[in-house]
């Protein structure tokens, strides 16, 4: 069968419409590895996570007049979601299960680690037999009977412990697309949102008060696009060509923006109950109306009509001091706190005294 020729005006060369095609394709798979980069030429290394817009607005909180100690226990998955998988069963959470490490992260990052300062307990157990082994090594080796206070200071508290959790997560709240076809060339797009919930609240120490709670709610949207051409481009010729892209956004780093809007929030509220204060109220006005604003968005109610009642605990960031009264500044001695008694080797008797000289 005979096949059209075309005659390129920049030389002397004859393609064909066949080669066309071809080449048109390779041009397509070309621009494809040149958008993607990286993966398709290998593995990529590890990066440090880069600081996402909402850190920078957490990092970028006006400084506190000082730092409230708070302690960490645990955020767990309160969901009991699973991951959603077609026709099989998965075992795996829907949610990451390290709640607890992306909070501690997130109030250290908070006003650049000037607002809180954070006390790990989520491994308590871990840090107290640590402890202990330090107290018993001292009794075997130095002859400590009676732990020396000095040797190891006080663990420190609290006066706020934060709690809370992932409380909610919802799958193809919202799912749409669009796609058209004409001559046997389409292209079409999807997208999906699912919706996290995180909620966190600041409790007394002393009280048990509810101090300060936010609920914070984040979209986790996943898009793809593709395209396919399907036509006979001659009696026995048949083109097939199709490509496309799926983007979703991790869910790792969603809850880590959902905790650090979280504590961001927590901590503009714990400002307006007076639980923590800033250095210089007149610099933090505009961030505490841009939150009341966002309180009552869309809603048609004023920031003055949802304002909370204060606390009854009075300064609740208050830390009750656990040190010895009588503590030396210096380093403890190298001496054991007890003296051996030495008793004349005359008046032992023969067995005693081959004891002493084995031990």
């Amino acid at each position: 069968m005979s096949q059209k020729i075309s005659v390129q005006k920049t030389g002397l060369r004859y393609v064909t419409g066949t080669t066309k095609i071809v080449s048109l394709i390779t041009v397509m798979a070309l621009a494809g590895c040149s958008t993607i980069g990286e993966p398709w030429a290998g593995a990529p290394d590890a990066e440090v996570t880069r600081m996402s817009s909402q850190n920078i607005a957490l990092r970028d909180l006006p400084a506190p007049s000082s730092r409230t100690r708070v302690a960490v226990y645990d955020f767990p998955d309160l969901t009991g979601q699973f991951r959603e998988r077609e026709n099989v069963q998965s075992n795996s959470r829907a949610v990451s299960q390290g709640g607890a490490a992306m909070l501690m992260s997130a109030l250290r990052d908070t006003g650049n680690g000037h607002w809180f300062s954070v006390l790990d307990r989520s491994n308590l157990d871990q840090l107290l037999r640590e402890r202990q082994i330090v107290t018993e090594m001292r009794r075997i080796y130095r002859g400590e009977t009676t732990p020396n206070a000095s040797a190891i200071g006080p663990l420190r508290h609290a006066g706020i412990v934060l709690q809370g959790g992932i409380i909610g997560y919802d799958s193809n709240v919202q799912t749409g697309g669009m796609g058209a076809r004409f001559l046997g060339i389409g292209a079409s797009a999807r997208w999906k949102l699912d919706v996290v919930t995180v909620s966190l609240r600041a409790v007394s120490n002393e009280t048990g008060e509810v101090l300060a709670s936010v609920i914070v709610d984040k979209p986790i949207a996943s898009t793809s696009a593709r395209g396919d051409v399907f036509r006979y481009v001659a009696m026995d010729e048949l083109l097939e060509v199709e490509g496309g892209i799926a983007i979703n956004e991790p869910k790792q780093i969603a809850l880590q923006k959902a905790i650090e809007k979280a504590v961001l929030a927590l901590t503009l509220e714990g400002a307006e109950m007076g639980l923590w204060s800033f250095a210089n109220p007149a610099q933090a006005a505009p961030v505490m109306q841009e939150f009341r604003n966002q309180l009552v968005s869309g809603t048609g109610r004023s920031p003055e009509s949802v304002r909370r009642a204060l606390p009854e605990t009075r300064n609740p960031a208050r830390v009750t001091d656990t040190r010895p009264i009588a503590r030396a500044d210096r380093e403890p001695s190298a001496e054991p706190t007890q003296a051996p008694v030495n008793v004349p080797t005359s008046s032992l008797s023969t067995e005693e005294q081959a004891s002493e000289s084995v031990g």
